[in-house]
């Protein structure tokens, strides 16, 4: 196929390295000729280097230069061109200014595609006289790695185009998800409920930046903290999208934006590019302040208590694992003596265990059952613990069960769920809620998720290592004991955990019975 690329950025070279690659024919434009001749030298270096790490063989590197076309006019006649991916700036009129001119160069036969992150394709399409052969075509950064591309149908888009896309897209290697046309898409919606909570832990005093990104990486298993994203990415990128797609959405209370933002944006708190966001950059930064270490008297005794029936499970493993650790851990049916008591919690507090079992409220702290992807354990404590106990609570469960390396232990403020159950509630959340609107398929938000933003495993999946009924237990919880409308259940765990489905499960809809044969059809 012959491919015109209008917009020779990040993006634009991006995806005409990826095409020519793939064997089509690329036609290289921008309306700033020294754009086009910077990106042909980009793409020659990278695929250069390609060769050299052995990737590619030199005479298909050859090969793929010589495909890619400079065009000095982007409005130049094309009557062979049987698509055009725009990858300019992020502005509706100036798009709109594009297409249009394209529209009148370029045949009805040619199939326009645009690269928006953050626009509305079918408010894109509708400035063209003929919207139906505009759909979006969402690349990521950089395009050649990143091997997921959402293809976005507008609300006029021709039906054979979103097929035609995706063949394309999978063709050269990547992955296409068809996605509904809303805010954010797929991969930036889906994304949201990490960035949006942590920013919530933050506002609530539960921890600080650090401690948040330290149960982010080592208990959820992310590559990366999310105020450490915040600061790779830009803030001033970050609270724009959030604050786009919140609003998108009707100020859907899933997606609501942290206060803590504006100020920072303001101030030009935006990360690395600015040498500081949330932590501090350049050559003088010494980076987060190193967790304190780990004083206590670790042979002081502890109780493990079930706050309910339901919690038992999670407290004899956290028994058996202590006692494996050489701790002394009691066995009587409720806390005597001076007694450590630690509380695993799901979605609740530990200040609630308290007043409901009158347990003593300064020795008393909580514990995530949550299991963690590394050597990392979580202890909550209220505004009624004795500093001195908590001390010795973090050192009972920094003893290491198999005789290696002790356990790191952070120690955050009491909150209904404590800090992983609410990052992993909010991610299942979000990504039901996209499920249950069928704005993607619960596969394709799996693949995009972990594709696109680097997850473990994707949003339903991991919802559904947990289960169905033990997640909706979750949220339940949490939105009981917070009564924020954020926590709300959605309706696609409720129905799979009544059911007992799958939460990657996509489940039977009206469309399904319509399409069973009929006796006598």
């Amino acid at each position: 196929m012959r491919i015109r690329i209008v917009g020779a950025g990040a993006m634009g070279r991006g995806i005409a390295q990826w095409a020519a690659s793939a064997g089509h024919t690329v036609e290289l434009c921008d309306v700033r000729t020294e754009a086009v001749t910077d990106a042909v030298a980009f793409v020659g270096s990278m695929l250069e280097r390609a060769v050299a790490k052995g990737r590619m063989a030199a005479g298909d590197a050859a090969a793929a230069l010589e495909r890619l076309v400079p065009l000095d006019d982007p409005w130049a006649a094309g009557p062979d061109v049987g698509l055009v991916i725009e990858a300019v700036r992020e502005d509706l009129d100036t798009k709109a200014e594009v297409f249009g001119r394209l529209e009148r160069a370029l045949p009805a036969s040619a199939v326009f595609a645009t690269n928006t992150s953050s626009l509305s394709v079918t408010r894109i399409a509708a400035t063209l006289k003929d919207p139906a052969r505009l759909a979006g075509l969402h690349f990521f950064n950089p395009v050649p790695l990143m091997r997921i591309v959402e293809v976005v149908p507008g609300a006029a888009t021709r039906p054979d185009i979103p097929p035609l896309l995706t063949s394309l897209v999978e063709s050269c290697g990547h992955r296409a998800v068809t996605v509904a046309d809303t805010p954010g898409f797929l991969v930036n919606h889906a994304g949201r409920g990490l960035v949006t909570e942590a920013l919530a832990l933050l506002e609530e005093t539960v921890g600080e930046p650090a401690d948040i990104d330290r149960i982010a990486r080592d208990v959820l298993g992310l590559r990366m903290g999310l105020f450490e994203l915040m600061d790779l990415t830009g803030l001033d990128v970050t609270a724009a999208v959030i604050d786009s797609i919140w609003t998108g959405f009707r100020h859907e209370d899933r997606l609501r934006p942290s206060y803590l933002t504006p100020n920072r944006v303001v101030a030009g708190l935006h990360g690395r590019k600015t040498g500081r966001g949330w932590y501090a950059y350049g050559p003088e930064a010494t980076g987060p302040a190193p967790e304190p270490p780990v004083t206590g008297d670790a042979d002081r005794p502890v109780h493990v208590f079930a706050p309910d029936p339901a919690q038992e499970a999670d407290a004899a493993a956290l028994r058996e694992a202590l006692a494996a650790a050489g701790a002394r851990v009691g066995s009587r049916a409720r806390p005597a003596g001076d007694v450590l008591v630690l509380v695993p919690v799901w979605g609740t507090t530990v200040a609630s265990a308290v007043a409901a079992h009158g347990l003593p409220a300064a020795r008393t702290f909580g514990v995530d059952p949550l299991p963690a992807a590394g050597r990392r354990r979580v202890l909550a404590v209220t505004p009624a613990a004795d500093p001195a106990a908590a001390g010795d609570a973090r050192a009972v469960l920094a003893r290491p069960a198999d005789g290696g390396e002790p356990f790191a232990v952070s120690v955050v403020r009491d909150t209904a769920g404590s800090v992983a159950q609410r990052l992993l509630a909010s991610i299942v959340s979000v990504a039901a809620s996209i499920a249950e609107r069928a704005l993607a398929a619960p596969a394709d938000i799996d693949v995009a998720v972990t594709t696109g933003l680097g997850y473990p495993v994707g949003p339903l999946a991991w919802g559904e290592r947990i289960g169905a009924a033990r997640m909706l237990r979750l949220h339940r919880a949490l939105h009981a004991t917070t009564g924020d409308p954020r926590h709300r259940p959605t309706r696609w765990v409720t129905e799979r955990a009544a059911l007992g489905l799958a939460l990657t499960d996509p489940g039977t809809s009206p469309a399904d019975v319509d399409r069973v044969p009929r006796d006598g059809a």
